[in-house]
C-alpha cells in the first residue's frame, strides 16, 4: 500500500514508529539534483517536515504525517538500497540544533497574479471575495502576499490555472475595473518559489538578512516575499532561470560547516594563468579547511580555444582538455556563456595583458560577477573608467580586485590602504 495507508494503520494500531522506505537516505537539506552539497537530515519536527514537503520535497507525502502527528508516533524515512543508513526521524521532541534552518525547498514553474489599485485600500471583504471566488472554482493558491498599505495582493498558482483565475477576477471585479479602482490584472510566468524552513528561525536573528544577502550577492531578484508569524518559513518568488543558482547560494550561506564554492572563469593561460592554476591545485585542501572555499574553474580561454564545465575543469589536465576543445576562442562568446551559465559566487579572472577584456569589465560587474585582474591596462585608462568599474561593483555588491596590476605583484595597494 501507500505511505499514507501505512500511516493510517500505524496510528490505528498505536505503533511505536512508522517506517517509510524509499530510494534516498532520508530528507535532504535541499534537492540533491540541483544542490550537489545537499546532505541528509537526521531529525526533523513534524512542522519542519510538513513545510519542506509542501514546498517541493517529494520524499514524503504531506498528508502521510497527519495520522502520526495526531498520535505522536515517530516517522522514520529509510533507504531501501542502503538499509544500514540511519535515515531521517520525524517526531515531536527533537534535539536542540545549532542550525538556523533545516532545509531549503522549492517549487518551480509557477505563475503569479498581481492585483492592485486604490479600490482595495481599507475595503472590507475584498480578500474574502477574491479567495472565495478562487476556492469555488477549485483554483489552488500556493502562496499569498499583501502589502501593508492594502494597495496590492500577489498570489501564486499553477500556470494552467493562471488564465482561468484572471478571467474570473475580471468578471467578479468588473465594476471596480471599469471605475479604475483596480488596475488591470497582470500575470507573470516562468517563476519559482524558494523556501527556507526551520523551527530555530524564530529565535535566530539575521536569518532573513542572510537569505536576502545571498540572493542579492548573486544577482537574484526577489519578486515577492511571504513569512508567517510562526517564523518557520520564509518564502520568496524568483525567476525560474535563477532557481538553481539561488538554491546553491542560499545553501552555501546557511550550512557554514560546508565550504562555499566559488566559480572562476579564467581568461589567459600564459605564465600567470598557469601559475594560478598550479597554486589553486596545490592549495585545494588548505583553501577548503582554512578558508571554507572550494574554487571550481568553470571556464578557461586562451587566444585560440575555450572550454566550460559547471562542475569544474580538472586542474590536473586542463591543458589537454583545452587543447582538445572544438570551441574557438571568442571573448564576446566567453562573456555571454559565463553569464548564461548563471552559477553562484562567480568571478571573472583576467590573466592577460590585452586591452580587449577591459571593455567588458563593467558589463561583467553589472551581471553580478566579481572581477579580479592582473592586467596592467586594467586601471591605466581614464579616471572615469576606473570610477565606473568601482561604482558598478559597489552597486551590485561584488568585488573589483586589481592588486597585481600595480607594482609587479607587490602589495602596494593594500599597504597604502592600511596607512
Amino acid at each position: 500500500g501507500s505511505d499514507y495507508t501505512a500511516a493510517i494503520f500505524g496510528a490505528a494500531l498505536n505503533a511505536q514508529e512508522i517506517q517509510i522506505w524509499t530510494d534516498v537516505n532520508g530528507m535532504m537539506t535541499a534537492d540533491p539534483r540541483m544542490v550537489k552539497k545537499a546532505f541528509p537530515l537526521t531529525e526533523l519536527s513534524y512542522t519542519e517536515a510538513m513545510e519542506l514537503s509542501y514546498f517541493g520535497a517529494k520524499v514524503i507525502y504531506p498528508p502521510t504525517m497527519i495520522p502520526a502527528f495526531l498520535k505522536k508516533i515517530p516517522i522514520v524515512i529509510k533507504n531501501t538500497f542502503e538499509p544500514e543508513f540511519v535515515g531521517t526521524f520525524i517526531k515531536h521532541d527533537i534535539k536542540a540544533s545549532n542550525l538556523a534552518i533545516k532545509g531549503i525547498s522549492s517549487i518551480n514553474n509557477i505563475s503569479i497574479l498581481n492585483l492592485q489599485g486604490s479600490g482595495m485600500v481599507g475595503k472590507s471583504g475584498f480578500s474574502g471575495r477574491l479567495f472565495s471566488l478562487l476556492a469555488r472554482e477549485q483554483i489552488n493558491v500556493i502562496l499569498i502576499t499583501q502589502s501593508s498599505s492594502e494597495h496590492s495582493i500577489t498570489f501564486a498558482v499553477q500556470p494552467d490555472s493562471a488564465e482561468k483565475a484572471k478571467k474570473l477576477i475580471e468578471q467578479e471585479f468588473e465594476l471596480e475595473l471599469l471605475a479604475n479602482k483596480l488596475d488591470p490584472v497582470v500575470i507573470e510566468q516562468n517563476l519559482a518559489i524558494l523556501a527556507v524552513v526551520g523551527e530555530n528561525m524564530k529565535q535566530t536573528p539575521g536569518v532573513s538578512g542572510k537569505l536576502f544577502h545571498a540572493l542579492g550577492r548573486n544577482g537574484v531578484n526577489v519578486r515577492a516575499i511571504a513569512q508567517g508569524s510562526s517564523e518557520y518559513n520564509i518564502s520568496v518568488i524568483i525567476s525560474e532561470n535563477d532557481l538553481a543558482k539561488a538554491l546553491n547560494a542560499v545553501h552555501d550561506a546557511f550550512f557554514v560547516d560546508l565550504y562555499k564554492t566559488l566559480h572562476a572563469f579564467c581568461l589567459g593561460t600564459g605564465n600567470i594563468g598557469k601559475t594560478l592554476f598550479k597554486q589553486l591545485n596545490a592549495h585545494t585542501e588548505f583553501l577548503r579547511k582554512e578558508n571554507g572555499i572550494q574554487v571550481k574553474i568553470a571556464g578557461i580561454s586562451n587566444s585560440r580555444k575555450m572550454i566550460f564545465n559547471a562542475d569544474g575543469v580538472s586542474l590536473d589536465n586542463w591543458e589537454q582538455e583545452l587543447e582538445g576543445s572544438d570551441q574557438p576562442a571568442d571573448l564576446r562568446t566567453f562573456i555571454d556563456k559565463m553569464v548564461s551559465m548563471n552559477l553562484p559566487n562567480c568571478v571573472f579572472i583576467d590573466n592577460t595583458a590585452s586591452p580587449n577584456p577591459i571593455g567588458f569589465y563593467e558589463e561583467v560587474l553589472n551581471s553580478t560577477i566579481s572581477v579580479v585582474t592582473c592586467n596592467k591596462i586594467g586601471n591605466s585608462g581614464s579616471y572615469e573608467q576606473y570610477k565606473a568599474f568601482r561604482d558598478a561593483a559597489r552597486q551590485h555588491g561584488v568585488d573589483f580586485f586589481y592588486e597585481t596590476n600595480v607594482g609587479a605583484g607587490l602589495p602596494i595597494i593594500r599597504t597604502l590602504r592600511d596607512l
